[in-house]
């Protein structure tokens, strides 16, 4: 009965808010009635009016992959090719970018280089320069903020591709006379263009959904995406559901269509290099030159992490954000209200307490899924597998719109509540626990768990004793990646928090709407905090299970 129980309570929880999705964006009479009192495709055919939003996004999407991939490709190859001064810290100080959010880095980089308050236009004119040096809200602006926080994903795939590399090819190359740039150009980027394809695939269709850097730097400079016109169009009055839902669904076929590719460039690149010889890369030893490479590196991490948290803090500290000495007035009056006010102060425990339960219930839920897929041989167990990885082809912000509209018409008061927040916070993350555990639950033998039966286990005992602790570090590693993945959580809470229901990423959004950048820094802060903190505690207990010194 487990097994039933669970196939169908994951089935609900996908498909019930894309069928509401789906009848809201068909739904051409009264917004929000269900069911719906005239049916029609009115909403698709008046996007056509929506030309320059998609134009906007499709730019916006396009030219930040573009410079992400080449941040990635430059910093994979750096990293990965080249024997440079402090090579092993510098890779694991990548993934940083990733825990900050985009949200945060929006809002930082806003405080840096937003016209006449940002700290470097500030500068710039206490310097003696005219008129405002650079503007953060504008498409290159946008674009910029979303590349720096991206590049990191794109590091992460093609580094792993190069790391795969027989090292043996390019040293034939070098044998027979060519120079290190020709090696690159004709050997190294050939056989890795199936990685980089792939995370180029990727990180646009991450663009493409893209909401908290579009949402802080677009809406001042009035730069529209298809993300921030959903917002707009369900923060209308009237509410323009049917609009909002038709461009949802439209966003969403883009990203299943990008990630399909990227499956397909996976499973049927021509491209291996890996054989039955064993191999073990050796970076290239480059002297004096190394070092100009480890700068490039340590110039990604000071734009994307110490300069944006540096703004902030600034920021967080003070009266009226400056970088003028002079004019600084510093105070603690932001941290006291960031956690008193009530119902900003709230925010923050409501997303710890959300994180708690929904990576506890996750990463059980999750075993219990991953044994289902790769261990049993339930009819309809490869369906699972595509049910519980859909959300990821669907836009967070979107899934959130279905979601409200679902639990709008059912007759259960869960709306406005935490509960609500909950069950969006499992489904979209699912799939991230999913792909967590995956990887473990393949390297474990069959047998462990046939002896277990064959001694006369049920299926409940040998979870428990058997299949259980053998998952135990990808479960720990599995709940601490949902945890951290809850708190900083906005597109599928944006639409879903109330006035008695606060998170604490939509209320750094609101903060920054309605009040000031100062208190908006340091909840920005605070949140980046307890994320920082979480990740150390997964370094720690991953050490601990892998049998690592501490």
């Amino acid at each position: 009965m487990v097994v039933p129980a669970v196939m169908l309570t994951v089935g609900l929880m996908v498909a019930y808010p894309v069928f509401f999705l789906i009848t809201e964006a068909l739904n051409v009479g009264e917004a929000g009635v269900f069911p719906p009192e005239a049916l029609g495709f009115g909403n698709f055919i008046d996007m056509i009016e929506d030309t320059k939003v998609l134009w906007n996004t499709a730019f916006v999407a396009g030219i930040s992959t573009l410079m992400a991939v080449a941040i990635g490709l430059v910093l994979a190859w750096i990293l990965t090719r080249t024997a440079i001064p402090w090579r092993g810290q510098l890779e694991r100080l990548m993934e940083l970018p990733y825990y900050m959010t985009p949200l945060v880095g929006a809002l930082a980089w806003g405080v840096l280089a937003s016209p006449k308050t940002g700290f470097i236009n500030q500068a710039w004119r206490f310097a003696g320069g005219a008129g405002d040096l650079v503007d953060i809200y504008s498409p290159w602006g946008i674009a910029w903020v979303m590349a720096l926080f991206e590049g990191t994903v794109a590091f992460v795939m093609i580094a792993a591709a190069m790391k795969s590399m027989d090292p043996s090819l390019e040293e034939s190359a070098r044998v027979m006379g060519a120079g290190k740039l020709r090696t690159a150009l004709t050997i190294t980027f050939p056989m890795i263009l199936p990685g980089i394809l792939s995370a180029t695939i990727f990180v646009f269709a991450e663009m493409l959904s893209a909401f908290a850097a579009a949402f802080v730097l677009g809406i001042p400079g009035r730069f529209v995406v298809v993300t921030t016109a959903i917002w707009q169009a369900t923060s209308a009055y009237p509410p323009e559901y049917g609009r909002a839902a038709a461009m949802g669904l439209c966003l969403f076929v883009v990203l299943a269509v990008a990630i399909g590719l990227a499956r397909l460039i996976l499973r049927k690149g021509s491209h291996a290099t890996i054989t039955g010889k064993a191999f073990r890369p050796r970076p290239m030893r480059l002297g004096r030159r190394g070092w100009y490479l480890a700068a490039v590196c340590w110039i990604y991490l000071f734009l994307a992490v110490i300069l944006p948290l540096g703004a902030l803090l600034l920021t967080s500290f003070q009266r009226f954000a400056t970088v003028i000495f002079a004019d600084m007035q510093f105070t603690l009056q932001n941290y006291v209200v960031a956690f008193r006010i009530g119902a900003i102060g709230s925010a923050l425990t409501n997303s710890l307490m959300l994180g708690v339960i929904v990576a506890t219930i996750g990463s059980l839920l999750v075993g219990v899924l991953v044994w289902i897929i790769y261990r049993s041989r339930v009819p309809g167990r490869a369906l699972v597998e595509y049910v519980v990885m859909f959300p990821q082809a669907v836009p967070r912000l979107v899934f959130g719109l279905g979601l409200l509209w679902a639990w709008l018409v059912i007759p259960i008061p869960i709306y406005g509540t935490l509960w609500l927040l909950g069950i969006a916070y499992l489904t979209v993350l699912l799939p991230l626990g999913l792909r967590t555990l995956a990887g473990v639950v393949v390297q474990i033998d069959r047998s462990l768990e046939e002896c277990a039966r064959v001694c006369g286990a049920s299926w409940l005992y040998q979870m428990r004793t058997v299949t259980m602790p053998l998952l135990r570090p990808g479960i720990v590693a599995a709940w601490l990646l949902i945890f951290i993945s809850s708190v900083r959580e906005l597109g599928a809470s944006i639409f879903l928090m109330s006035a008695t229901s606060k998170v604490i990423a939509p209320a750094i959004v609101n903060s920054w709407l309605t009040s000031s950048t100062e208190l908006s820094a340091a909840m920005a802060l605070l949140q980046t905090v307890c994320v920082f903190f979480a990740v150390v505690f997964l370094f720690r207990i991953t050490r601990r299970f892998s049998g690592d010194p501490a």
